[in-house]
């Protein structure tokens, strides 16, 4: 079966972006050392999934800069977008996926082929980490704490009991912290 992995970065107090879908907390430049963690975590990757929202900036942004370090693999890398709005795909290298979420993702994890990874998109991530569908969570904590915004963890009606497996501190001060969900709880 498939790993799906979350990557997405995130305040200290845990929101991906601010109350209005601001992003000005970030840490930038990354150091060379995040860098090469990024391609060590996307490298068995080869399928991207996004929600609509993200996708109409994410897929057009990465297309329209590809000079940008990891251009190369997240335009080269297949897509599929979860939607319940469009028919067709206006983006090349895209699929969409408009059926039950759990369905099409559980259906996608037992296709032949590498790792998954999905980026954000607050409401796309809420609903995976809902379900219990992400096998790793890979939280790129930024230095940062913001007070109010889109949390990583909204909407979750039972407790999610997590295993970490990885800590690592980066010389730009982001920290990434990878968990798995616990097993038997």
């Amino acid at each position: 079966m498939r790993t799906l992995k979350l990557q997405v970065q995130a305040t200290v107090d845990g929101f991906m972006a601010g109350p209005n879908g601001e992003m000005d907390w970030l840490t930038f430049p990354w150091t060379d050392d995040v860098g090469r963690y990024v391609a060590y975590l996307t490298e068995p990757v080869d399928t991207i999934l996004l929600g609509r929202n993200l996708a109409q900036g994410f897929i057009p942004h990465w297309a329209a800069n590809p000079d940008s370090p990891g251009a190369d693999k997240i335009n080269s890398t297949p897509k599929v977008v979860f939607t319940k709005t469009l028919d067709t795909s206006p983006w090349d290298n895209t699929r969409l996926a408009t059926g039950e979420l759990t369905a099409d993702i559980n259906a996608l994890k037992n296709e032949p082929g590498g790792d998954m990874i999905v980026y954000g998109g607050g409401t796309f991530v809420a609903s995976l980490i809902k379900a219990g569908l992400i096998d790793e969570l890979h939280l790129f904590i930024n230095p940062a704490a913001i007070g109010d915004g889109m949390p990583i963890f909204g909407g979750l009606i039972t407790r999610q009991l997590l295993t970490l497996a990885h800590a690592k501190a980066f010389d730009c001060g982001i920290v990434v912290l990878t968990y798995r969900p616990k097993q038997g709880y």
